[in-house]
């Protein structure tokens, strides 16, 4: 089963057994630059400039994906012009995360519960229902992060948005961080696309990297 860039790192993000999201802010923004990436990876979207354009508005075929690349148009359409990458992703972060559950609900690989927290708040939880498509991504992980595998076009995408998400635990837990960190940087920084797709994810990990400061500015201030 081939899944998209946002939906594996919502796996990542959820909790197996409960369904509750982890590091819930930093996945946000990496899910919405899964999806811009998996656009650009597809030729759908070009980046020049800091700027992202449709280039081509012909679907892909994946319901996620061409949701949002409709949704990229309109608002481009709006404005007169190609949004920002940060624009785009500070717009989508909100919303693209309940889009990629609910095509990984579609698919299987987790169900919605919804219950209430003292009979009166009410949530929403995504356990695992089928484990196949995580346990294939992190095996495909861990064999580029930990064992210096060479990466896939799309693994490399992948693991540059979790490093700059810093969801290093969420992908390894129990390894190292420092370690880790390190190698996803080579990844990251490696000649593996071309500078369209490069300018995207260096634009995106500036993106990741701002609100990070900004939780952290906010969360001791």
């Amino acid at each position: 089963m081939t899944i998209t860039l946002a939906e594996e790192l919502m796996l990542l993000s959820l909790d197996d057994e409960s369904g509750e999201a982890k590091e819930r802010q930093s996945a946000a923004w990496a899910v919405a630059g899964g999806i811009l990436l998996d656009l650009a990876l597809a030729g759908r979207v070009s980046v020049t400039g800091g700027r992202a354009a449709v280039a081509d508005a012909s679907p892909t075929g994946e319901p996620l994906l061409d949701g949002r690349l409709a949704l990229l148009a309109e608002w481009a359409g709006r404005r007169g012009r190609a949004p920002k990458v940060t624009e785009w992703l500070t717009k989508d972060q909100a919303k693209a995360p309940a889009a990629t559950l609910a095509r990984l609900c579609e698919r299987g690989l987790v169900v919605e519960e919804r219950r209430r927290v003292l009979g009166v708040f009410p949530v929403r939880r995504y356990p695992e229902a089928d484990g196949s498509a995580e346990g294939e991504l992190r095996e495909r992980l861990r064999a580029v992060v930990l064992d210096g595998g060479a990466p896939d076009e799309r693994t490399a995408g992948l693991i540059a948005l979790v490093h700059g998400a810093k969801l290093h635990r969420l992908a390894f837990p129990g390894e190292p961080r420092k370690e880790v960190a390190a190698r996803m940087e080579k990844v990251a920084d490696g000649q593996w696309a071309g500078e369209g797709v490069r300018e995207a994810i260096r634009n995106m990990r500036a993106a990741m990297a701002a609100v990070t400061v900004a939780t952290i500015v906010a969360a001791t201030g």
